[in-house]
């Protein structure tokens, strides 16, 4: 017999966190820790209410299958449960961590994955003035990050480009609009951003409104993030990116997270691995997926004040494992 904890955490960060949707000052998750026999299996998700997810809402989802998982309810019948989203990767993840501490084997093992012994990660550049974009880009190019994700909203789209570009000419950027642009004089930002010698660009437009980038001529390639969950969205994403976003809160899970990669992979798109803002707890989980990815984007953690312990060992735009 199992016994089934739920619970909530807030985070504070030490910077805002600002994109084009808002700013953020903490980390908002849902613990779950499902235990067995005396082991404890621990997952983490982060609602996001662009998804229609609340911490109240996501921790319903959990408890409404509670006496399905004491019962002994399996990650495979779980998929069935719960609907992909930020419930069922909590749910998910804490299956792993339980099988991987009751057979003592690491989540890479279990999965087939062979890590690194370390990861790039980007490191993320929050929207501001171009000076202080500018600013945060040579600070962490200084410490030593070499890939940096530049978020930006509908503003000031060149004058914060050049002026980042200027500060850190030998980065690789990655710049993400977060749904924020239109259809309208995409063609000229695009052009732009690759004048800059810009590696990719995320979700340039909402997810109701990529449709206009079928039969659309670009210089870089364009990433799905908020328009991929699941192996469901690849059959409308074909013919509009050349990428899509990974991230367990959006898949419901590593285990639909692997299925995605494989199909994403085997269908030609070119695979990003991302997260929620987090603890360590939520990279934990997804690391199996590093070695099939072009760009891990894996600096949740590196937001907060303090991290859940253990922590993992993050250093300038590096995860080393």
């Amino acid at each position: 017999m199992r016994s089934l904890r739920v619970y909530e955490e807030a985070w504070p960060l030490h910077t805002p966190f600002v994109i084009s949707r808002g700013s953020r000052s903490e980390a908002k998750v849902v613990v779950v820790e499902i235990e067995e026999n005396g082991v404890k299996g621990v997952g983490e998700c982060t609602p996001y209410p662009r998804y229609g997810e609340s911490i109240a809402s996501v921790m319903a989802e959990i408890v409404s299958i509670g006496e399905q998982l004491e019962s002994g309810l399996t990650r495979e019948a779980l998929q069935q449960r719960l609907p992909a989203g930020a419930a069922r990767n909590a749910v998910d993840c804490a299956l792993w961590d339980l099988q991987m501490r009751q057979t003592g084997r690491s989540l890479a093992q279990l999965v087939g994955s062979e890590l690194a012994s370390s990861v790039t990660t980007a490191q993320t550049v929050v929207i501001g003035t171009p000076d202080q974009m500018a600013n945060s880009a040579k600070a962490l190019w200084d410490k030593g990050a070499r890939l940096l994700k530049v978020k930006l909203d509908d503003h000031l789209i060149s004058e914060r480009m050049f002026a980042i570009r200027a500060a850190v000419p030998e980065a690789t950027l990655i710049v993400d609009a977060n749904e924020a642009w239109h259809s309208d004089g995409l063609a000229a930002r695009c052009q732009l951003l690759a004048d800059l010698n810009v590696a990719m660009l995320e979700q340039p437009l909402p997810a109701a409104e990529d449709g206009a980038l079928a039969n659309f001529i670009h210089p870089l390639p364009i990433c799905a993030d908020e328009s991929c969950h699941s192996r469901e969205s690849l059959a409308r994403l074909s013919g509009l990116y050349e990428m899509v976003n990974i991230k367990l809160d959006k898949a419901g899970g590593l285990t639909e997270a692997l299925a995605l990669a494989a199909d994403a992979k085997a269908q030609g798109f070119g695979l990003m691995l991302g997260c929620m803002l987090c603890t360590s707890r939520a990279i934990s989980a997804v690391l199996p997926l590093t070695p099939l990815v072009r760009f891990a984007d894996l600096d949740g953690p590196t937001w907060l004040a303090v991290d859940a312990e253990p922590a993992l060992h993050f250093d300038a735009g590096t995860l080393y494992l």
